[in-house]
């Protein structure tokens, strides 16, 4: 069945978007459908727009944090060291008693 017999086909419009590694994309969307101002590059996967002159950047990927890293963050050094001593009296405190810690 070929264009023929199925009939006219919508108007496209071809619009072109621009990525950080210099890909240009240039999907088909319908000639009254609203173009978005982002799209991703099938090639990369980066973000691109509609500047040429001026691509989006690559989106920032945050490292992996440990529990020390947030417990970092919330707590300062004196504090840190605050809870340490008050951890290792309590421990002492408990051996000295005779109580079995594990």
């Amino acid at each position: 069945m070929g264009e023929a017999e199925r009939g006219d086909t919508a108007a496209r419009l071809y619009v072109s978007y621009y990525c950080s590694s210099g890909h240009e994309t240039r999907p088909a969307f319908a000639a009254d459908a609203a173009v978005p101002s982002v799209w991703d590059c099938p090639r990369c996967g980066m973000p691109s727009n509609l500047d040429s002159k001026n691509p989006p950047p690559p989106p920032k990927n945050e490292p992996y944090k440990t529990h020390l890293a947030y417990v970092k963050e919330r707590r300062s050094d004196h504090e840190a060291a605050t809870i340490l001593s008050e951890a290792l009296q309590t421990l002492r405190d408990r051996r000295a008693r005779g109580e079995v810690i594990y």
